[in-house]
């Protein structure tokens, strides 16, 4: 049966998106420099943040990622499709997601509670993360493994009594440094003997659990981010079984359920912050002049700024193909196109930033510009939820895997003599 996509917004997204800009213009792009002013002397989280919060959810513009969202529960239901286009907006300033509460991690700790916690977790971690009342963390990646590939973690969760005992070492854990962080995610083994992919479970740890140490937040490219990349240790830290989510066991496939959206959710925000990019580049670059000429006019900035705007739409046409598949037939089926954006979007965002920073010349190294966070974001993403090589490896699979059901059809379209 033929399908057909439809390009075109809904009538409510366009009405949602022009909403959330005017929110961005009118409460938070006013508010960037007093918030960088803050973060760097110590002030976080930011003296104005619950108030604008407050204000989002006043106004309907809150929990826009979730499209499993009960009539119960706070927030507006939205598709990914609908989604991608205000998470792009929101996605521009590296710190407005959270007014809206679609940040990540909690927006993907918040999809994980929502499918596999009890109803006594949801109570006590769920509620409370969609109102916006506390952030939290997923923690999965450790120092000593190739994290890539989850089944490699190494933190041990050993049942003691009525108690699992948790012991490893965990780092690049975003958001643990946020004093609003209360609750992690834990991704270790229950059963190392277990088949592969049946030996991970997760477990909720309340972060200020005895035993949990907050060693470090790491900076990223010297970039430090207030809400934290952590390094932390576990040590003989002691939580309820009831803190077991979902079942012993589950631990791989629940990661694969959250990874998901939390990889499409990533690629929506970075399309908005290569549109910013362009923007600057191309404000830049008519105000400017070098040896008499405006920098547009040298051919080589032309064609970056040409290139720039082709790339920029050829990904977003694949993140919303991407976001309109996982509605239409599920996350599962679509993993081929949520490993192509992830490998294809970070990489845009770092080649047009770069572009940028380099017609903004020196400027564009220093913090007068977001160039340089918008930067080092990108870089970072190329390994998080996955490196770039994960992916391209699953594609790959999948090319190949297709090619060989229909081995030789293609061949029929060679011309080579005929064989003696």
């Amino acid at each position: 049966n033929e399908v057909i996509m439809d390009f075109a917004y809904s009538e409510k997204t366009r009405e949602l998106c022009l909403r959330v800009q005017n929110f961005m213009d009118d409460h938070i792009v006013p508010r960037n420099k007093q918030w960088h002013e803050e973060v760097e002397a110590g002030k976080y989280p930011v003296s104005f943040m619950e108030d604008l919060k407050a204000l989002a959810k006043s106004e309907g513009l809150w929990n826009l990622f979730l499209p499993g969202l009960k009539d119960d529960e706070p927030g507006t239901r939205l598709s990914n499709m609908e989604y991608a286009p205000l998470a792009e907006i929101m996605g521009r300033l590296m710190w407005a997601s959270e007014v809206f509460n679609c940040n990540a991690p909690d927006t993907g700790n918040m999809e994980l509670l929502h499918m596999f916690a009890s109803p006594a977790q949801r109570e006590q971690w769920l509620n409370p993360l969609l109102e916006g009342e506390i952030r939290s963390a997923f923690v999965m990646t450790e120092p000593d493994v190739p994290s890539s590939d989850a089944t490699n973690v190494q933190t041990l969760i050993k049942r003691d009594g009525d108690d699992y005992v948790i012991n490893g070492r965990k780092w690049f854990i975003t958001n643990a440094a946020h004093p609003n962080c209360k609750l992690l995610i834990l991704m270790g083994k229950t059963d190392p003997d277990a088949a592969t992919h049946q030996q991970q479970s997760m477990v909720l740890i309340p972060i200020d659990t005895p035993g949990v140490d907050i060693v470090r937040n790491i900076t990223v490219l010297n970039h430090f981010a207030p809400e934290g990349h952590c390094e932390i240790v576990f040590r003989d830290v002691r939580v309820p079984v009831a803190n077991l989510l979902g079942e012993e066991g589950q631990g791989f496939m629940l990661a694969q359920a959250r990874l998901g959206p939390g990889r499409i959710h990533h690629c929506m925000r970075s399309i908005g912050q290569s549109e910013l990019a362009l923007e600057l580049m191309c404000e830049r670059a008519q105000e400017r002049k070098a040896f008499g000429k405006y920098l547009h006019e040298f051919s080589n900035v032309a064609d970056d700024i040409a290139e720039s705007r082709i790339e920029i739409d050829q990904a977003r046409l694949l993140v919303l193909k991407t976001a309109w598949m996982i509605d239409e037939v599920g996350a599962k089926a679509a993993r081929k196109e949520i490993s192509m954006i992830k490998a294809l979007v970070p990489k845009m965002q770092c080649k047009i930033t770069d572009r940028a920073m380099q017609v903004f010349g020196a400027m564009g190294l220093s913090p007068d510009t977001p160039l340089p966070d918008l930067y080092s974001w990108a870089r970072a993403i190329r390994y998080a939820d996955g490196p770039d090589e994960v992916h391209l490896r699953g594609v790959a699979r999948l090319e190949i895997r297709a090619s060989a059901e229909n081995l030789g059809q293609a061949a029929r379209y060679l011309t080579l003599p005929d064989r003696l």
